[in-house]
């Protein structure tokens, strides 16, 4: 037997009072437990023991008690949350005073957190479950009815979905989508809801302008009273109340951007939302009033600083959100006969906000217009150029006058849908609160048209303009000035001489001296390589040993070939054995000097002295007596001499050599013989044309030792000039024959 949905389920109980039997439907009031749920309270602000002590043992109980309600039966919990008055009061409370993930505990005790931690989880399990009609194959809900349920007892309405939205959007995306879209799909007349809801958002923006002292150009806008004149403006407003409206805005931002990220269904009913008219009057307005202001407490600066511009920034992404949703998704989920009105849509959303230059500019850093129009172009050969071109000048346009940067959009990375990443938790994704202390122009980023920093010579030349004029005024009090009116020299002259400026810059020492800042750490010194403290570090020795320094390839000692090489030796005994090629026949005596060889006794035997030796040979006398010269070694001969004795000899071996050929009758001459004519004709040719090759110069030195000069030459004639030689010409030698007709075409 199937079971049957628990609106239709009967359940048979004995009466307490009376002790009968009785049949209840399964969602009856009796079947409530009596349990009080009580409301919830933030984290304090300071670590005050007594507060501190009061939310523990509050989150205590409201925690024991949702664990409890999750851990009911199918039809006990439904019961519960239908007729339990006080439970729904609780998690109102949470959902409209939980801390969202802007806000900042500045001081959070790690019990607070840890528990706050835990509260998170289970009220986000409780609305998780309270959206699901069917929990298994037993226990679920007819979904008509449980549409009715949901929508008759005000379990989920609007107010509460945002809520959820920015609470638990981060980390649990996909969850949320899975509820709000079972809510929305069980229940149509949700959608109906959100209609209704538009205009209250569209109040929101327009108190936020009316508080402010502008003018708002909208159809909503209500006529101003005669009468009625404006006296507060966010520049003179109160400090407590100007905090109010940056809360305000950012809230109210922050969670129509949760909502549209996490459905964006509701964008249909979104897009009639004028936001770039507010972002145009609004923001520029908050943010100067913010930066002038006088604050005793730095970090007020900074938290209103943050708001404002992530209010800024969440409002650049609901608008992108629109456009994406509305015209750019359904053209490429489209075919192409089905695009035409979403091109149209876009055109004219974009027309629309031209007018708008900063929020034009600020949207175009976040999102470029010009990958938008580049998709438009790809998707349909019908495009409209000329209001294309127009919309993309416009927003060249809006840039005039600023640095144009791009910014990266960083998407928060969504969590996978395990228990572990059910819900976020909120102290951890808190903003940095050190990071929303940094300074303005690094804060407002290009929306608030942040102009280059000065500095250096550029920023003296701007001083001395001032000073110039005012040579009374201090450097140091002429900086500060040029830093709040954006480094424009007349706005500081003028509003100097007409006693105009900021309330802190007239509490300031006209005469202040300009304070130099210290120079940064010197690269030198704070430089580290491989060569740190060691012999050859330049920048912390003096001196270093430059013939320790290897270049190249390094050479190695006490080889065979080096000791070949070296010619050290030789070098010292040239100078010994030239003395030997001078021969005198006779020693040169000066006057009154002494034979030197008078006193010489020489025992020679000269037994055969009277015998005539060689008297009757064929040789000449003059050969006989004549002294053999004396002959230099050939190691020891300098290279001109060596070349220009052997020259004379090798002519006359050459020409005995040739008389000896022509003497013989060769038949077939060797081959060999010849080519050594052929190649000594051609070297005598080239030597009389000037031409001069060295192989050994092509060869040149070792690899890793460097070439000279003359081995590069060689070596780039060789390189242009091969093609003349081998089987390079061949095809220029057969065009040449086939010209002549040698060869048949």
């Amino acid at each position: 037997m199937p079971a049957l949905p628990l609106d239709e389920l009967q359940l048979t109980e004995r009466d307490p009072k009376t002790g009968k039997l009785r049949t209840l439907p399964a969602l009856h009031p009796e079947i409530k437990a009596d349990r009080s749920f009580v409301l919830y309270k933030p984290p304090p602000a300071i670590r005050d023991p007594a507060l501190v002590e009061e939310f523990l043992e509050r989150a205590k109980f409201i925690a024991d008690d949702l664990n409890w309600l999750l851990a009911l039966p199918h039809d006990k919990f439904w019961c519960q949350v239908i007729f339990d008055e006080t439970l729904q009061k609780c998690l109102d409370s949470y959902l409209r005073s939980a801390p969202r993930k802007f806000d900042v505990l500045w001081d959070c005790h790690p019990e607070v957190h840890e528990l706050q931690k835990c509260l998170h989880r289970s009220v986000f399990l409780t609305f998780l479950r309270m959206s699901t009609h069917k929990e298994s194959k037993d226990h679920f809900i007819t979904p008509s009815v449980f549409g009715k349920i949901i929508y008759n007892n005000f379990l989920f309405d609007i107010p509460k979905i945002l809520d959820l939205c920015v609470l638990f959007g981060k980390g649990n995306g996909l969850l949320l989508q899975k509820m709000i879209g079972n809510i929305f799909t069980q229940q149509p007349s949700y959608f109906s809801d959100l209609d209704e809801t538009l205009p209250t958002v569209l109040q929101v923006f327009n108190n936020i302008l009316h508080k402010c002292g502008l003018q708002c150009e909208g159809a909503s806008a209500e006529p101003q009273k005669l009468e009625e004149k404006v006296s507060v403006t966010a520049g003179n407003m109160p400090l407590q109340e100007l905090k109010d409206i940056v809360l305000y805005l950012c809230d109210t931002c922050t969670t129509l951007w949760a909502f549209l990220d996490v459905f964006p269904l509701a964008c249909q009913t979104f897009q009639k939302h004028e936001l770039a008219s507010f972002y145009e009057l609004a923001i520029p307005e908050l943010e100067s009033a913010i930066k002038k202001r006088h604050y005793e407490d730095n970090s007020v600066f900074a938290d209103l600083w943050r708001r404002i511009s992530h209010s800024r920034k969440k409002m650049i992404e609901v608008f992108h959100i629109l456009v994406n949703r509305v015209c750019l998704q359904p053209i490429l989920e489209s075919s192409c006969e089905n695009i035409q009105p979403f091109i149209e849509e876009f055109l004219q959303i974009f027309t629309s906000v031209l007018q708008e230059r900063r929020f034009l500019r600020d949207y175009d850093e976040l999102f470029p217009v010009e990958d938008d129009v580049s998709l438009l172009q790809q998707a349909s050969s019908a495009l409209d150029e000329t209001r294309t071109a127009y919309i993309l000048q416009a927003v060249e346009s809006a840039w005039e006058g600023v640095d144009r940067r791009k910014g990266q959009v960083v998407k928060d990375p969504a969590a996978s849908d395990g228990a572990s990443a059910i819900v976020e938790s909120t102290p951890e994704d808190r903003e940095d609160p050190g990071a929303a202390c940094a300074l303005e122009d690094e804060c407002a980023g290009a929306a608030a048209a942040p102009i280059a920093c000065v500095s250096g010579v550029e920023l003296d030349s701007l001083i001395s303009q001032v000073k110039d004029l005012l040579p009374d005024l201090g450097e140091g009090f002429i900086l500060a000035c040029l830093e709040e009116y954006g480094y424009n020299t007349e706005q500081v002259i003028n509003n100097i001489l007409e006693e105009k400026l900021v309330p802190y810059l007239d509490k300031l020492d006209r005469r202040m001296q300009r304070q130099l800042k210290p120079d940064p750490t010197p690269l030198v010194s704070s430089r580290c390589n491989v060569f740190q403290n060691d012999e050859f570090d330049v920048f912390s020795r003096d001196a270093v040993d430059v013939s320790r320094i290897q270049k190249g390839k390094r050479r190695e000692k006490d080889t065979t070939r080096s000791l070949v090489n070296d010619k050290r030796l030789v070098a010292e005994q040239r100078q010994r054995y030239s003395q030997y090629s001078v021969v005198l026949e006779e020693l040169p005596l000066q006057p009154g000097a002494a034979q030197p060889f008078e006193d010489y006794e020489d025992e020679y035997d000269d037994t055969y002295d009277g015998n005539q030796v060689g008297a009757n040979d064929a040789d000449s006398d003059d050969e006989l007596i004549s002294r053999r010269p004396f002959t230099i070694p050939q190691v020891l001969r300098p290279k001109g001499q060596e070349e220009g004795q052997e020259t004379e000899e090798e002519d006359e071996e050459e020409e005995e050599e040739a008389e000896k050929e022509r003497t013989k009758d060769h038949f077939v001459q060797d081959p060999a013989v010849l080519r050594e004519r052929a190649e000594a004709r051609r070297q005598a040719f080239l030597a009389r044309k000037g031409h001069k090759h060295d192989s050994s110069a092509v060869v040149g030195n070792a690899k890793g030792h460097g070439q000279n000069r003359e081995t590069q030459q060689e070596r780039r004639k060789k390189e242009a000039n091969k093609s003349t030689r081998a089987n390079h010409n061949r095809r220029a030698m057969a065009d040449r024959k086939r010209n002549k007709g040698m060869i048949p075409s």
